[in-house]
């Protein structure tokens, strides 16, 4: 018992490392500033970060077979801090390029390994309230990512004065931190029994509906997450003239709600039918993209990024058990399949940053409102 717990704390470690993707939004906005980018350019930094989900994914179910839930995860975690260090040596456009593309390397093969792995440690049991628990986890890295990114940038901080990068120091110790830490605690692992799955094995399961579908859930959900991540500052600043150490507190504003969400969504769906708190995150998310098409004022715009941030914060753990509980004996593969679905969040990045160039912050929003519309029809397959 006393192992498992330890087990339980190192995982809950790697899902707050887990969340240090996001800092991309912020960090995107900072980079767009700094070296003077246009919205389209800008947004190459998201979109690059999870086009690496669409490689990388598939191939870590299969290495899992192979070397472990937790070799593989300590193998992402140390790409993850890699990828942490290089801004601090310099602030060039090729630098961000290479930091974020292993920021999401490390972070595919994480999510990939990490979710089976939580598996592995908790036995089963309710597996989408342990997985939104993760997610909780995980948010609190997010939120606080926009603090740490503006207090850098306007507190005089020794050895780097003014400078929002200190977020990316501060992440690289407490990353470190988590990997000798899951590389300290023992975890048994079940073998893998029979034949392990090829790569075009893993492919021939989105033809089963329920995996497809959760497959588009999913890229519809983190979408819609980096979306609002990098467009909510853009917001304020388009509609209300603010700066941009002011405008980030949007995204924080959406990782606190989202956090929130994750923490009341472990507790609700307990109690609640999956069915009945997906039909109920999905209608905020609408409202949501109302409030931030139309909105002109400063507590509509709040109020419309907070409703996406709780309506969208369990929509991962609904898909992703969905697809994992309709193929119990491959949830490698399956896991890996979910995960890469994750590229959505390189697809809709570019999207939006050539709608708002074309149209302003509404174009992105509109990109935005597809996904959740894609959601609305998901529900029947719950």
């Amino acid at each position: 018992m006393k192992s498992n717990k330890v087990a339980i704390v190192s995982v809950m470690l790697c899902f707050f490392a887990m969340g240090f993707v996001d800092l991309v939004g912020i960090a995107s906005n900072y980079v767009k500033e700094d070296l003077q980018l246009t919205d389209s350019v800008a947004n190459i930094f998201p979109s690059l970060v999870f086009f690496w989900f669409l490689l990388f994914s598939v191939p870590t179910g299969m290495l899992m077979n192979k070397i472990g839930r937790k070799n593989t995860v300590l193998v992402s975690l140390a790409v993850t801090v890699v990828s942490l260090v290089l801004p601090l040596f310099g602030e060039t456009f090729p630098i961000m390029l290479i930091a974020f593309s292993l920021l999401g390397i490390g972070n595919a093969i994480m999510q990939t390994s990490l979710n089976p792995l939580v598996t592995t440690v908790m036995g089963g049991g309710n597996l989408a309230s342990t997985l939104t628990f993760g997610q909780f986890i995980k948010a609190i890295a997010s939120f606080l990512a926009p603090y740490l990114a503006m207090w850098g940038a306007t507190a005089v901080i020794p050895s780097f004065g003014y400078d929002w990068r200190i977020l990316f120091a501060i992440y690289f110790v407490v990353g470190a931190i988590a990997t000798a830490v899951l590389w300290a605690t023992p975890i048994a692992e079940q073998p893998i029994e029979g034949k392990a799955s090829g790569f075009i094995d893993c492919l021939k399961l989105l033809g089963k509906p329920i995996v497809l579908l959760s497959f588009l859930g999913i890229m519809c959900h983190v979408g819609i997450d980096v979306g609002t991540n990098t467009t909510a500052p853009k917001l304020l600043i388009e509609r209300l003239g603010m700066d941009l150490n002011d405008a980030a507190f949007a995204t924080s504003l959406y990782f606190i709600f989202r956090t929130i969400g994750c923490f009341t969504g472990s507790f609700f769906l307990r109690v609640l039918k999956t069915r009945t708190f997906f039909i109920i995150s999905v209608i905020m998310m609408a409202l949501s993209m109302a409030g931030m098409w139309i909105g002109t004022e400063q507590w509509m715009l709040y109020a419309a990024i907070a409703l996406v941030g709780y309506g969208n914060s369990n929509v991962f753990s609904i898909c992703f058990a969905n697809a994992l509980q309709s193929v119990p004996d491959k949830q490698n593969e399956v896991s890996g399949l979910m995960i890469m679905g994750l590229f959505g969040g390189t697809v809709f990045p570019l999207f939006m940053g050539f709608a708002s160039d074309a149209m302003g912050q509404a174009g992105a929003v509109l990109v935005m409102a597809i996904g959740v519309a894609y959601l609305f029809t998901y529900i029947r397959k719950l």
